[in-house]
């Protein structure tokens, strides 16, 4: 027998985050890249700083309030996708500017810049193997 054959198949998550640096679990949160020279941050991999060209980044938690900084009503979008909605941008109490959905919302005209947001999470789809793909949005707090 090989060693192919005698190894246990891998289990199947029942939730998978749409990003990388969604942290789903008790307490879901996104996580950032921080240069460590400068403090800029950023979602994703980075090979060097944009700001200062450092190469040295720790990994961040990001605050789950937020502030909404920037906001279009979204009219028109791909089939199968809800219009409208609230695309944003958001800066976290900890300064942190974040691209995200303004999600549960009875009626996006009612967003207003300024307002208090926090992070959560919500089901986006599921595959064959029932996983469900959970994606993160912004709600009023």
């Amino acid at each position: 027998m090989s060693d192919e054959e005698t190894e246990a198949p891998a289990e199947v998550p029942s939730h998978l985050p749409i990003v990388d640096y969604l942290v789903l679990g008790d307490e879901p949160h996104l996580v950032a890249n921080q240069c460590a020279d400068c403090g800029a941050r950023y979602f994703d991999r980075r090979n060097a700083c944009a700001k200062c060209g450092t190469t040295d980044f720790a990994s961040v938690r990001v605050a789950d309030e937020a502030v909404l900084r920037s906001f279009s009503i979204v009219h028109r979008a791909a089939p199968g996708i809800p219009v409208p909605y609230v695309s944003a941008i958001v800066q976290t109490d900890d300064g942190t500017s974040v691209r995200a959905n303004v999600v549960g919302l009875d009626d996006p005209m009612k967003a207003e810049l300024g307002m208090r947001l926090r992070l959560t999470t919500y089901g986006c789809g599921t595959d064959d193997n029932g996983t469900e793909c959970v994606a993160f949005g912004y709600a009023a707090a």
